[in-house]
């Protein structure tokens, strides 16, 4: 054997030893596959006071919002254990504005957007799907 030979195969044999020694240790990465776009955070109320909440099932969770009203929404962030509902039923809508169901990310997002110049409170009611749990939105609106 050449000497340039000798040299080569113990330089590939401790490079393929790393290899192997870095691969075992790597971790596997969880990746998540949930887009949170631009426009689901866009139009928010300049002042806006909802709870985050995990509903119990079986049960009528009261919870409150605050917000002005300034053209902009009020989001209420739902969840069942760290898990997004699939849906959300409107079952009884509010008399001064209008509400929007819909997933942002990793959770449940319940808006709250009032008609404009009103001020005063109004409520909705809003069943959780899967479950049969449901939360009443007792909303204060300010101008």
């Amino acid at each position: 054997m050449r000497f340039g030979q000798m040299m080569t195969k113990p330089a590939w044999g401790a490079l393929a030893l790393t290899a192997l020694l870095v691969q075992g240790c790597e971790q596997p990465r969880q990746v998540s596959t949930t887009r949170l776009y631009a426009i689901d955070q866009a139009g928010g109320a300049k002042i806006c006071n909802a709870p985050k909440a995990q509903p119990a099932d079986g049960q009528v969770t009261e919870l409150p919002m605050s917000l002005t009203n300034d053209g902009g929404w009020c989001g209420l962030l739902v969840s069942k254990a760290g898990r997004p509902y699939s849906a959300g039923l409107l079952t009884a809508r509010p008399k001064d504005g209008k509400v929007y169901v819909h997933t942002v990310g990793d959770e449940m997002r319940i808006d709250y957007t009032p008609n404009p110049g009103f001020a005063g409170n109004d409520s909705f009611l809003v069943k959780l799907v899967p479950g049969d749990g449901s939360v009443r939105v007792n909303v204060a609106v300010a101008k």
